[in-house]
C-alpha cells in the first residue's frame, strides 16, 4: 500500500522526469495527496538544474507545534537527507511550512542519485516522524496529574486521531479503532485477540505489550466524548526505554504513524480472502449438483445464482410431472377394481339432481378496453 512507503510515488515521478529531461522543462505543479499533504514543484528552463519543492503539511499536534512551526530538531532531520543536493529556502513560500531548493548538479551519476531522489520524495515522512520523535523524548514532565501525564492528541487523518502519554516508566499510545461495518468490527476484535497472544509469547518478549478493551483506558479519562465513541474498542502498546533507542525508535515511530493503515489493509484483505473462499464453495456446490442432475440423457451445466433459481424451479416441474404420472397409475389401478352392485347404487344414489328455472340469464361480453 502507498501508505506504507515513506516515499511518495508521485513527487518521485516528477523529481525524477525533471532529472532525466534530455532538455530543460518548464514545471509549475502542485500536487495533493492522503492527509492534507500539498506539494509545490517549481522548475524552470533559465535555471535547469534547479527544482524548488514547497510542502505544506497538517502538524500531528496542533498545541504543540503551531505556534512556531517546524522545530530545529526537526529541519535537522530533513538536512541530513542529503547535504549536498538540498537547502532549506527561509523564510518558506506563503502557504507553506518549509522550501527546499534542490541543486541536482550535484546528483551523482549513478545509481546512489534514485536512492537521493527517493530520500527528497520521503520528506513529508520525515517531518512527521520528527515531530513523533521529538513528543516522545520531550513531553513536558511538569503537567501532571495523580501521577499519570496529559495525553497528547496526535492527528495524522482527521478522523484517526490517536493519543501519546509518557509516564515515568513507560510511553502508552492508545488509539481508538472505528469502522463503518459491522463485518470489520468482528474481522479487526478478532485479529486484534490474536495480535494480543501472539505479543504474549516469549518469542516477542522485545516487542512492546499490546492491549485491546472494549471500554477507554484511565489514562483517557477527562478527553471529548466524540474521541472516545468507537465500536472497535482501543488499541495501546506500552513502550519502553529500550523500545526507543538507536534505530528502534525510528521503526516504532513510523509502526505507530501506520498502525491505523496497517489494520485497514489486514481487514480489507481480509474480507476478500473470506468473500474468495464464499465464491470457491459455492462453484464447488453448483459442480456437484451439476453431476448429480440428468435429465434426457443430457447434463445441463448451472452457472452462478440466477441459475441455482432456474434449477430449482426445473427441479419442482420434474417432480410434480412424475408425481402426476404416478397419480394417472393409481386411477387407473382404482378404475380396475371392481365392487359388485356399485354401478347400481351410483346411478340410484350418487346421481345429481337438474334444475330448471323459469328465469333466464344472459351472458355478459365483457370489452378488454375498458378500465
Amino acid at each position: 500500500m502507498a501508505s506504507f512507503e515513506r516515499a511518495s510515488p508521485a513527487l518521485k515521478e516528477i523529481l525524477l522526469r525533471i532529472y532525466n529531461a534530455e532538455k530543460p522543462i518548464e514545471v509549475d505543479h502542485h500536487l495533493y495527496e492522503f492527509g492534507s499533504v500539498e506539494y509545490h514543484i517549481k522548475s524552470s528552463v533559465y535555471e535547469p538544474q534547479v527544482t524548488y519543492l514547497s510542502i505544506s503539511t497538517p502538524f500531528l499536534s496542533q498545541g504543540v507545534f503551531l505556534s512556531y512551526g517546524l522545530s530545529p530538531f526537526t529541519l535537522k532531520m530533513v538536512r541530513q537527507i542529503s547535504t549536498d543536493v538540498l537547502h532549506i529556502v527561509e523564510p518558506a513560500n506563503d502557504g507553506y511550512q518549509l522550501t527546499l531548493r534542490l541543486d541536482f548538479s550535484k546528483l551523482p551519476h549513478n545509481k546512489e542519485s534514485l536512492n537521493i531522489i527517493t530520500e527528497v520524495s520521503s520528506v513529508q515522512a520525515v517531518i512527521l516522524s520528527s515531530q513523533l520523535k521529538e513528543m516522545l523524548q520531550n513531553v513536558n514532565s511538569g503537567d501532571s496529574s495523580q501521577g499519570m501525564y496529559k495525553p497528547i492528541k496526535l492527528i495524522y487523518h482527521p478522523k484517526e486521531p490517536f493519543y501519546v502519554i509518557r509516564q515515568p516508566q513507560k510511553i502508552v499510545a492508545v488509539f481508538p479503532m472505528r469502522f463503518k461495518d459491522n463485518s470489520d468490527v468482528i474481522i479487526a476484535t478478532s485479529f486484534f485477540q490474536e495480535l494480543i497472544d501472539v505479543v504474549s509469547l516469549k518469542k516477542w518478549a522485545k516487542v512492546p505489550p499490546c492491549n485491546w478493551s472494549p471500554i477507554p483506558p484511565l489514562e483517557l479519562r477527562g478527553e471529548p466524548f466524540e474521541d472516545l465513541s468507537t465500536n472497535g474498542g482501543f488499541v495501546s502498546f506500552d513502550i519502553s526505554s529500550h523500545h526507543v533507542e538507536g534505530k528502534r525508535l525510528d521503526k516504532i515511530v513510523w509502526s505507530l504513524l501506520n498502525f491505523y493503515a496497517y489494520v485497514k489493509h489486514h481487514v480489507k484483505c481480509t474480507r476478500g480472502f473470506i468473500q474468495r473462499r464464499m465464491r470457491r464453495g459455492l462453484d464447488n456446490l453448483i459442480e456437484v449438483l451439476e453431476k448429480s442432475r440428468v435429465e434426457d440423457g443430457q447434463i445441463k451445466k448451472v452457472q452462478g445464482w440466477k441459475k441455482m433459481r432456474k434449477m430449482v424451479a426445473s427441479k419442482s416441474k420434474m417432480i410434480k410431472r412424475r408425481w402426476g404420472d404416478l397419480g394417472k397409475k393409481i386411477k387407473r389401478i382404482r378404475f380396475r377394481i371392481k365392487i359388485h352392485g356399485f354401478a347400481r347404487f351410483r346411478r340410484r344414489w350418487l346421481k345429481m339432481p337438474s334444475f330448471s328455472s323459469s328465469t333466464g340469464y344472459t351472458k355478459l361480453q365483457t370489452n378488454g378496453n375498458n378500465n
